[in-house]
């Protein structure tokens, strides 16, 4: 789950009860930490296990661990308030005051020389100030908002404070909930202003329309309070608490629960045990959008489009209520064990209600997940297009899809259309496997180091590729954009520096140059050796590595050779906006031979630069990122017509963006042959599969690399001729 999912929100109101209530609780959460004994005695708990072995794996293994000491102590204390309270409108100052004495006593909880108390204490003040909440909310969203008053809201959450008193908090929130209302209101405006003059029109008073925007963010927030309820428990506070502390370390170290572990390992591998069906949230409700046919829920005839989940039941267990559920909680306790029995409680759109039994069996994520090729027929040519959104491998599975082994498959596909050159779009594709992305790098280059990583000992370590064949020498071009990390980076590096293609997209990629390892929290796992643990599992920031050249991609990502403005360019999503993030530094460069056809890249960026002149539409997305990335970080007015009026320019530019970002004119793209009847038995995986490639049709940034790759071509051909 994501920390920014712990958003809560608070009311006002303390009342004596209240605080005996805390107290009692207090001594409750303190039975359930372990609290009373230190570390290794009466004996440990479970969550003083977790902890500890935690605080052992990074100090002894982690590739840069920071001292655990009272200042790592003070990083984790705070950066785990701000996670807890993200917008700072449920604790008071006078909160974060009472736990400055866990401070600099946080580091002692890891270490295991004291228990575990800043958790419980946190807790025991967050579920008294969420008895203050729906009191607050309720009374705020109860009384009229007036939209013509001048006032503003600042939703910059990092620049505001925890306010200093009740009144204080109560004034954000009036603010707030207005904001939310103001929103709805204004959309009901528009669409009563749109609907005027049609047949059967009924307009509606403003005063009407300004207590239906209120009663929509009530359902909201009465929605998300059932979701907090339910969440706000000892479990995920205290997994939470260890996120935070293995965050501190670096971003890309993290905690996985076992259910989570479990998720991870599905999303790398495209393979997961479940029904079928693709779950979607409509006004709260976890309704079933598709079936996958030939699945559990398509085969037991109970299953149908439209129904929506009310409980999930594990085989004899008691059922869980779904309400106040995101969708990806959902499908996490629908997914399980091959063979295992999971029971749906549905309400049909009949309005029966039905309980369903399925027996959970494999189900592959062929389209989100694998490697995908086309063919683009340009002008001048015929050139092979492979799309792979992650570096997949299915570990466990020695029959299991891996990408290195698709992407060849893609390659040798296109090579029988006699394709005149190869794209490789590794747009939004965040990385993977480091074995599979060696392997895929020497698809394209003779023997020969891919990339280098070293360890916290400063040994480099070469990764090469052994096979001296190469499965294509044709031309090459690579789209990256600013999410494009990590294996995606190692892969665009070494094609870059053996000058074996062209880079094309944004100015650079993510910047994710460290290398993870999963590690069970097992004492028995701790050797490496088993992923999986009861206790849960730390993937663990172990190498960094290196480009071939010798610097790291670390912070600085893979600077592309044809730069291509995109929305994203301005935008705080990369590994440097992290303050976490490991620093940039390199080593000594590999021993390699370059590509014996390289391209003259300068030719070639000359002609996608002579082309830019001529098209406004890049200059004008780069102008429009620029300007949205400003509008984001903002105060925003809550005068309706202040609001409207900004409203409507950003709308206006993210419509011109969307209308830029589209070829005046389709491109020709076309499935393989081979893949003509590839999803001939499922009419919802045919349908989902051309619009793909109609998206790709006018897509401006692949366009545009189709005219560099028809260009590589035209001067391979020159070459050649001479």
């Amino acid at each position: 789950m994501s920390l920014k999912e712990y958003k809560h929100m608070i009311s006002k109101r303390i009342i004596p009860v209240a605080i005996v209530v805390a107290g009692l609780a207090m001594i409750v959460a303190f039975k359930k930490y372990g609290i009373g004994g230190h570390l290794g005695a009466n004996p440990p708990t479970k969550y003083e296990k977790i902890l500890h072995n935690v605080g052992e794996m990074l100090e002894q293994i982690h590739y840069s661990p920071k001292q655990i000491d009272d200042k790592f102590s003070h990083e984790v204390f705070t950066k785990y308030l701000t996670d807890v309270d993200v917008e700072k409108n449920v604790l008071l100052q006078s909160d974060i005051d009472g736990l400055k004495k866990f401070d600099n006593q946080i580091d002692d909880e890891i270490l295991g020389k004291v228990t575990i108390q800043f958790v419980p204490a946190v807790e025991t003040v967050y579920k008294a100030r969420l008895t203050e909440t729906e009191a607050l909310y309720k009374d705020i969203l109860s009384r009229p908002f007036d939209f013509s008053k001048d006032e503003d809201v600042n939703q910059n959450y990092d620049k505001l404070d925890f306010p200093k008193d009740d009144a204080e908090r109560k004034e954000a929130w009036r603010k707030r909930l207005k904001f939310l209302a103001l929103e709805r209101y204004s959309d009901l405006l528009e669409a009563q202003e749109t609907n005027k003059g049609k047949k059967d029109f009924v307009a509606r008073s403003k005063e009407d329309l300004e207590k239906d925007a209120r009663a929509r963010v009530l359902k909201i927030m009465d929605r998300y309070y059932e979701r907090l309820k339910k969440k706000v428990n000892d479990d995920e506070q205290f997994n939470m608490f260890v996120q935070t502390i293995v965050q501190c370390m670096d971003p890309h170290t993290d905690y996985f629960p076992p259910l989570e572990k479990r998720y991870f390992d599905e999303q790398m591998s495209g393979r997961f045990f479940g029904i079928g069906a693709t779950l979607k949230d409509d006004d709260g409700n976890i309704k079933i959008g598709t079936l996958v046919t030939g699945s559990p829920a398509w085969k037991s005839g109970k299953v149908a489009q439209g129904d929506i989940i009310a409980k999930v039941g594990q085989g004899t267990q008691e059922p869980v209520d779904l309400t106040g559920y995101l969708v990806e909680e959902a499908v996490k306790l629908i997914r399980g064990t091959k063979g295992t029995e999971v029971k749906l409680t549905l309400k049909k759109v009949d309005g029966s209600v039905k309980v369903v039994s399925l027996i959970r069996d494999e189900i592959v994520q062929d389209e989100t997940t694998f490697a995908r090729s086309a063919i683009v027929n340009s002008e001048k040519g015929k050139i092979g297009y492979i799309y792979l959104p992650e570096f997949y491998a299915d570990f466990d599975n020695p029959k299991g899809n891996r990408c290195s082994i698709d992407v060849a498959r893609e390659v040798m596909k296109l090579k029988e259309e006699k394709v005149d050159g190869i794209i490789i779009d590794l747009r939004h594709n965040g990385g993977g496997s480091l074995y599979d992305v060696v392997q895929m790098a020497g698809l394209f280059v003779e023997q020969g180091p891919i990339v280098q990583v070293k360890d916290r000992d400063g040994k480099p370590q070469i990764l090469p590729d052994h096979d001296k064949s190469v499965l294509y020498d044709g031309p090459l071009a690579v789209m990256v954009d600013e999410l494009s990390a990590s294996a995606s980076e190692i892969f665009a590096a070494a094609i870059q520096d053996y000058k074996r293609g062209v880079i094309i997209g944004s100015t650079t990629t993510y910047g994710k140059g460290t290398v993870q390892r999963n590690i069970g929290l097992d004492n028995k796992a701790l050797g490496f050796m088993d992923t999986n643990s009861d206790l849960g599992t730390v993937k663990l920031t172990l190498e960094k590595f290196y480009r071939i050249s010798g610097g790291s991609t670390q912070l600085r990502g893979v600077a592309s050779d044809i730069v291509l403005p995109d929305l994203n360019e301005y935008s705080k999503i990369r590994e440097k906006d992290n303050p976490d993030a490991l620093p940039w530094d390199e080593i000594q460069k590999a021993d390699y031979t370059p590509w014996k056809y390289a391209y003259d890249l300068n030719i070639i960026k000359g002609m996608s630069s002579e082309r830019m002149k001529t098209n406004s539409a890049f200059s004008q997305i780069h102008d429009d990122a620029e300007w949205l990335n400003k509008e984001s970080d903002k105060v925003y007015s809550l005068n309706i017509d202040k609001y409207r009026a900004e409203k409507k320019q950003i709308n206006s530019t993210y419509k011109q963006i969307e209308t830029l970002s589209k070829l005046p004119k389709e491109m020709n793209i076309l499935a393989l042959p081979q893949d003509a009847g590839k999803y001939a038995t499922d009419k919802d995986k045919a349908d989902r599969f051309q619009q793909w490639l109609k998206d790709r049709r006018t897509d401006i940034w692949l366009g545009e690399a189709v005219n560099v790759l028809d260009d590589m071509v035209a001067q391979k051909s020159l070459v050649y001729n001479k």
